[in-house]
């Protein structure tokens, strides 16, 4: 009967082990609330928000007190003419250019914003590695992010989309983007840190921080990434939308 009661006790807590690391994604990552807000630039197509840049490109270029009269005239017939497309389709470009530092200052909170569920939570999670100088206090660090390339051949992710992991041993990667599975405890803790990847310094801005308890390198790459045609495509979508962020 004891052995039975320990056993049983034993699969209660091995049950409440794998149910605390929950195996988790990394869309939970976002804070899905905070990606509500008004951007009216997503109403627009891709070519009238090329004839917005056009209008700030020209109205600035007015400002060159060292224009001749002929290139004014040019530059001046180019904005009239981005200027009366947008009006036609019914755009204020003057308040749309307004509203750009607001929009920007909204993309880039719902950029940083974590899952309030995930704070403090025991997690297991997949992805690539990039290793990283050591903690102040000796601990190793490496980055983990969703796919291979990040912050290296394409930009950085967005905060909420990199976790700063402290790991409970020295394990360094073998290379680059390497696949790993973790397990730890996840927190909601913004980092900026900048270092050398690969051939120049990058900003490594992290909204997560993991406290790593385990560690497994992978054979294949999570979610059957790597050379596949749809890691292609992420790449492809991922870097279209770093585009639309930098505009």
């Amino acid at each position: 009967m004891r052995i039975f009661i320990a056993a049983f006790g034993l699969g209660i807590l091995a049950s409440a082990s794998m149910a605390d690391n929950a195996q988790i994604g990394w869309s939970d990552l976002v804070d899905t609330q905070a990606q509500m807000f008004e951007d009216p630039y997503r109403e627009l197509d891709e070519d009238q928000f090329d004839q917005l840049m056009t209008v700030v490109r020209l109205r600035d270029a007015l400002e060159d007190g060292a224009l001749g009269p002929e290139r004014r005239t040019e530059i001046e017939t180019g904005l009239a003419a981005a200027e009366t497309s947008l009006a036609g389709a019914g755009i204020d470009a003057d308040w749309l250019i307004s509203q750009r530092w607001i929009v920007a200052e909204r993309r880039e909170a719902a950029a940083n914003a974590g899952n309030p569920a995930l704070d403090d939570q025991s997690v297991s999670i997949s992805g690539f590695a990039i290793a990283a100088p050591r903690d102040e206090d000796g601990a190793s660090v490496i980055y983990l992010v969703e796919a291979p390339g990040m912050c290296s051949h394409m930009p950085p992710p967005s905060p909420n989309q990199m976790v700063r992991v402290r790991l409970a041993s020295d394990w360094t990667p073998d290379f680059m983007h390497q696949p790993v599975s973790l397990t730890g405890r996840l927190h909601i803790d913004p980092s900026d840190r900048m270092f050398r990847v690969v051939d120049g310094d990058v900003p490594m801005k992290a909204t997560w921080r993991l406290e790593a308890v385990s560690l497994a390198p992978l054979t294949q790459s999570p979610g059957g990434m790597g050379g596949s045609a749809d890691w292609i495509e992420q790449l492809r979508v991922k870097l279209a939308s770093s585009k639309t962020a930098k505009d």
